[in-house]
């Protein structure tokens, strides 16, 4: 008897203490959050998101909007999308033979530090510019430390200001197979895939083009290559601009998809103020 009066104590104090936090006004509620700006890097999604020219566009259909019999108001939409489109995750499996899935990717490669390397002012004068190794140590120069280990690496090549304008976002408005020959905007070299597997630890990478590969890539040596070692890679992200170099934290969270190669993804950075 005395255990289970115990245990009914515990229980007691826990539920309590519960319920006195949940009644804190919330500025208390919220602590930490409440000395913090969130940026939203995400896109919305609607029939001008951007979606890769062969990939199913975004699709919102109505079900039901406005008043019913019962004198309330209801709406319920239905949507259809492909995994990679708008601002989107691609898990490794995307390009990895047995890598994880969407569902699968631990969520400490998603949420922690991050930093934001900004090449734009080459990337705006060159839609096919190769972010390159002396891009990321010239970032490690300025900000006189190496990239941290355990680090969501954020590229910011300005492209996002053209978004959802597909011509000057993509290189081109047309779709389908003969498209792809005509993409045209910024991403990460092989080179630089490379020295950031080799040579740092990286949780995650993202960046505000359509693609880790720059679109005229006919192999996605970007892709395989940080995919291979489940590095998930974030892409169309937008207000990059709003971040420092360092200082940051972000949070992905994607549609948990079983077994996708890919998923919309809402993806936040968190800066003290």
């Amino acid at each position: 008897m005395r255990s289970v009066f115990f245990l009914l104590l515990l229980f007691g104090l826990s539920f309590s203490s519960q319920a006195a936090f949940f009644q804190q006004p919330d500025q208390v509620r919220t602590g930490v959050l409440s000395k913090t700006s969130i940026i939203d890097l995400s896109h919305a999604f609607s029939e001008e998101t951007v979606y890769w020219v062969t990939a199913k566009e975004f699709r919102l259909d109505t079900v039901f909007a406005g008043q019913t019999d019962k004198g309330y108001y209801y709406s319920a939409f239905d949507f259809e999308t492909a995994e990679h489109g708008g601002t989107h995750i691609d898990a490794p499996i995307h390009f990895a033979a047995n890598a994880q899935t969407v569902d699968e990717i631990p969520l400490r490669r998603l949420v922690g530090a991050a930093i934001k390397i900004d090449v734009s002012s080459k990337a705006m004068n060159d839609p096919d510019y190769l972010i390159s190794v002396e891009d990321l140590t010239g970032w490690e120069k300025e900000q006189q430390m190496q990239i941290p280990d355990g680090s969501i690496v954020l590229l910011q090549t300005g492209f996002s200001n053209f978004y959802p304008d597909r011509e000057k976002y993509m290189g081109t408005a047309e779709r389908g197979e003969e498209a792809v020959k005509k993409l045209h905007f910024p991403g990460l070299s092989p080179e630089a895939a490379q020295w950031l597997v080799d040579k740092r630890n990286i949780n995650a990478i993202g960046l505000d083009t359509p693609s880790i590969d720059y679109g005229q890539s006919q192999d996605f040596r970007s892709h395989v290559i940080l995919l291979s070692q489940n590095i998930p890679a974030f892409e169309n992200l937008t207000n990059l601009d709003k971040l420092p170099a360092k200082g940051f934290e972000v949070i992905a969270l994607p549609m948990k998809i079983k077994g996708g190669s890919g998923a919309p993804l809402r993806i936040i950075a968190l800066l003290p103020d």
